[in-house]
């Protein structure tokens, strides 16, 4: 308790230890922030150009859906090294190469002749992304004083929405201007731009950024918990997986991805098929979940740095959770008693922001049992979540297909909010992942 005291303290003190000009850590969130957003931009892309994509290689629904999901493959199959590797060689040089893949990777789908390749850049599209949040996780471990994590956490996932929602009518206008070739390759092109600049300004801690006063610099020290020494050397697979604050954290993120990835991915082509509706006003309409969750990702993260400030740092983690869940499922449950789009759309996002509540909590619960192993814990829990995603991609084709209703898929997304509000009630913050 008397690292919360210390932590609380340092945060008010802020107005008189950095009063000249923005402090360099809030850059680095605005930096988290639009990388967010390109994040998503270029993974959005994808639903956004299905019409003309599937038309050129002549793909079912089913087919596009292993598109989607060997993305989700690739991106959940690698959290857990690209976590160790931000852990080992620091969030400056992982996050740059890492930007700069994924970006070559997006430029190639413009490129790809057939279902195979395209399923083989998507594929590997999902590998270089993979390592984006849980470098953030550890670059946000090195900057911030543990008071500020949540707010920071739902700033830097609301980028990612914002993106999404932006993508939809803005890639849908890019692809009419120059292809959906074309248009994967200028994205591409921004990315490669990105990882340069990130290179140039960031640096792994604070001590090495010229930008940094000392006043900001005790700050930041004072605001984060001592180091650990038994949590110095990177853990093994399988301790993270004997945590039960590992689990707890990977389980609840699996249900939180499936709730996300069908707004990020399906909604768009559902409501266009479904409503015989033009690519703008369905990208207008699919991007309101994801402003939805966007404000959920504002309310989740100053709830959590709100209760975290007055002692209670379970609560601070467990109760936007647990609430952000349990309004998900209605929200899910809700949209399924309407036939027009705009009420069901509404109801969706309303999802969106309980679900997207959840997310500061996650990561910053997965900095506190982490800590300087933030990047692999978090990465863990990031996989399971994408695990989540690949499971999405399917589900929701399939089960149409073998039921001719979309009402199995939104009662078992329902489901996993339930089981996710449950499971919050056994995590832990205070209780470190230990390393061998």
């Amino acid at each position: 308790m008397a690292t919360d005291k210390s932590s609380a303290q340092a945060v008010r003190a802020h107005h008189v230890a950095a009063s000249a000009g923005i402090p360099t850590r809030y850059k680095l969130i605005a930096w988290t922030f639009s990388l967010s957003m390109l994040l998503y931009i270029d993974r959005v892309a994808i639903s956004t150009a299905r019409g003309p994509l599937t038309g050129a290689f002549d793909l079912s629904d089913t087919q596009f859906g292993w598109v989607l999901s060997s993305f989700a493959l690739g991106y959940a199959l690698f959290q857990t090294p690209a976590g160790l590797l931000a852990d080992r060689y620091g969030a400056r040089r992982v996050l740059a190469l890492i930007v700069a893949l994924w970006s070559v990777f997006t430029a190639l789908t413009g490129l790809a002749w057939s279902f195979a390749s395209l399923l083989l850049f998507r594929f590997l599209f999902g590998v270089a992304e993979a390592g984006a949040y849980p470098t953030c996780a550890r670059a946000f471990y090195a900057w911030l004083p543990t008071a500020e994590r949540g707010l920071a956490q739902g700033i830097n996932f609301s980028g990612s929405r914002l993106g999404a929602a932006f993508a939809l009518p803005a890639v849908a206008w890019l692809i009419v201007t120059a292809g959906w070739r074309g248009a994967f390759v200028i994205l591409g092109a921004l990315g490669v731009a990105w990882a340069f600049a990130w290179y140039a300004w960031f640096r792994n801690t604070p001590a090495e950024h010229p930008g940094v006063s000392e006043a900001e610099r005790q700050l930041i020290a004072a605001g984060r918990p001592p180091a650990d020494p038994v949590a110095q050397s990177a853990p093994r697979v399988g301790v993270l997986w004997r945590s039960r604050n590992v689990r707890v954290a990977m389980g609840q993120y699996f249900a939180s991805n499936f709730t996300f990835f069908f707004c990020l991915t399906w909604l768009f082509p559902h409501l266009q098929r479904t409503y015989q509706l033009d690519a703008l006003y369905t990208g207008l309409l699919a991007g309101m979940p994801l402003v939805g969750g966007a404000l959920g990702n504002w309310v989740g993260g100053a709830v959590v740095d709100s209760l975290y400030r007055r002692g209670r740092w379970r609560e601070s983690r467990q109760y936007p959770a647990i609430f952000g869940f349990v309004l998900a499922a209605l929200g899910l449950l809700a949209s399924l008693a309407f036939q027009s789009p705009v009420p069901a759309v509404l109801c969706l996002t309303l999802a969106m922001f309980g679900s997207d509540m959840t997310l500061p909590p996650s990561w910053a619960f997965c900095i506190d049992i982490g800590r300087s192993n933030a990047g692999a814990v978090s990465g863990t829990m990031n996989m399971a979540g994408n695990i989540g995603s690949f499971v999405t991609s399917l589900a929701f084709p399939y089960l149409l297909l073998m039921t001719g209703s979309t009402t199995p898929f939104f009662v078992v997304g329902a489901g996993l909010n339930l089981a996710a509000a449950w499971l919050w009630t056994r995590a832990h913050p205070e209780i470190p992942v230990a390393a061998p």
